[in-house]
């Protein structure tokens, strides 16, 4: 078999880098709401400002990326938005999991997320708003930590403690005072998630609100949870065992509409 030429190769490699830095500036833009400068941008990635300015005028030309009437600030395009409700209309687990989402607002009244783990994050992929005024906003899309939030750790939960140890680092960030803050104290969180068989966080992620959690179980490790998100001025303790009835049944009819995936 003929070997790939040096100049062959050359080519290859710096298609693959160029790849790799779209990639990240619209990862940095995807991160980062709003406009940024093109020194923010060098910053923040480091690549020479010359080849980050034609790769910037290039997305902007295919519509990957925005900018203003200046042309000096820049931000994430409206094609960016295709892709991704591409991935929400074509993802077979999101269309199963639509009538369970749905009875479970329903059965609440109060906000559904179904999430999915991206390595040590949750994506929002779905969600029901309340039906009460006071109601937590959570976009399709958000990304958070999962040490910080029910749905990531009920699918920590279905993982080892071996395999979280690879995960995560032993420091873990908090968003608030009540976040756990180093993999030991997690462990011990996600060894009672997996004896009561759901996850909770109270203000971990945002000050004055619950969540529940369960994850979808049709594969193993879990992949997606479905949680309820409430105000803990209306989480009475009567709501609350609604609220875990609720998913547990909510958690049954997911796995039959996902057996076949």
């Amino acid at each position: 078999m003929a070997q790939p030429s040096s100049t062959a190769a050359t080519a290859a490699a710096a298609g693959v880098k160029s790849a790799v830095r779209t990639v990240e500036v619209l990862e940095y833009f995807a991160e980062r709401p709003g406009l940024h400068s093109l020194a923010d941008v060098q910053e923040a990635l480091g690549y020479p400002k010359s080849s980050l300015y034609m790769l910037l005028r290039t997305l902007v030309d295919l519509g990957w990326v925005e900018t203003d009437l200046t042309g000096t600030r820049y931000g994430i395009g409206v094609r960016a938005l295709l892709v991704g409700t591409a991935y929400i209309d074509g993802d077979e687990a999101v269309a199963a999991t639509r009538p369970a989402l749905d009875r479970l607002a329903d059965d609440t009244t109060e906000t559904i997320h179904l999430a999915r783990l991206d390595g040590t994050d949750v994506v929002y992929l779905a969600t029901r708003a309340s039906q009460h005024y006071l109601r937590p906003f959570t976009r399709v899309g958000r990304r958070l930590p999962a040490h910080a939030t029910a749905l990531g750790k009920a699918l920590l939960a279905t993982m080892s403690d071996e395999e979280i140890g690879r995960l995560l680092p032993e420091r873990l960030e908090p968003l608030t005072d009540h976040t756990h803050t180093t993999r030991a104290a997690l462990l011990d969180d996600l060894r009672a998630i997996r004896e009561r068989g759901y996850a909770t966080d109270r203000e971990e992620n945002t000050l004055g609100l619950g969540c529940y959690a369960v994850a979808v179980p049709y594969r193993t490790p879990a992949r997606d949870a479905v949680s309820c998100s409430v105000p803990l001025a209306r989480l009475t303790p009567g709501r609350e065992q609604m609220i875990r009835d609720a998913l547990f049944e909510a958690q049954e009819r997911l796995a039959l509409a996902t057996r076949h995936l």
